[in-house]
């Protein structure tokens, strides 16, 4: 493949498969996403809205709510906020609770967090970004657990009654029925500006992966 270009944007649903790849090419290698992993490039498209729509990245309590267990997404954007005092809240069912390895590493330094279940308004009142994942059917062997975890937390419009006049509404996209429609038009919701950040964020990637400047 190197052969045929200059920088070559994998995704692949093996853990690490970027870095091996990125050992053995002599073109670079960016990390699109590799199984439950890491996905780096969401993450500084991540990063990037939530500075946008909250003015900073510093002391902000972020609602991970969904798959937090094979969610790439969440792991990688924890690692990311470590460097800006952030309190995460994990909602989920206990099927797909956050890995234990990512509550040591906030544990390690210092992030704290709380471990929820329930999904309501008065839950997430106090949040300044949401970050709603989808439970992914290709993670389940058993697809009767899978029936029974897809439906359990759907956000819907009435739920941002007593939100904060500035918390956002983040979602890595495709939703599945995580996000009920009507909540599209809420002033809340920025998933689909999220994804045109997303455009940006990549093309400064590339540009630093070739060494264009502007």
């Amino acid at each position: 493949v190197s052969n045929y270009a200059d920088v070559i944007v994998m995704r692949h649903y093996l853990e690490g498969a970027a870095r091996y790849a990125a050992e053995i090419s002599p073109v670079p290698v960016i990390n699109a996403g590799d199984g439950a992993n890491q996905h780096p490039t969401q993450t500084l498209l991540d990063l990037y809205s939530i500075y946008k729509t909250q003015g900073t990245l510093d002391n902000l309590h972020i609602y991970l709510v969904g798959d937090l267990k094979y969610g790439r997404t969440v792991h990688s954007l924890i690692m990311a906020m470590r460097h800006f005092n952030p309190t995460f809240h994990f909602i989920a069912p206990k099927e797909l609770a956050m890995p234990e390895e990512y509550k040591i590493y906030c544990q390690n330094r210092n992030i704290p967090f709380v471990e929820e279940e329930e999904f309501n308004a008065d839950i997430i009142a106090n949040a300044d970004i949401l970050y709603m994942t989808r439970v992914q059917r290709e993670r389940f062997t058993d697809l009767m657990e899978y029936e029974r975890v897809k439906d359990v937390y759907i956000l819907k419009a009435s739920m941002l009654k007593d939100a904060k006049p500035t918390m956002k509404v983040l979602h890595p996209l495709p939703r599945v029925n995580e996000i009920a429609y009507d909540v599209d038009d809420d002033p809340h919701a920025y998933y689909f500006q999220q994804a045109r950040n997303g455009l940006y964020a990549r093309q400064a990637i590339i540009c630093n992966t070739l060494g264009i400047t502007v």
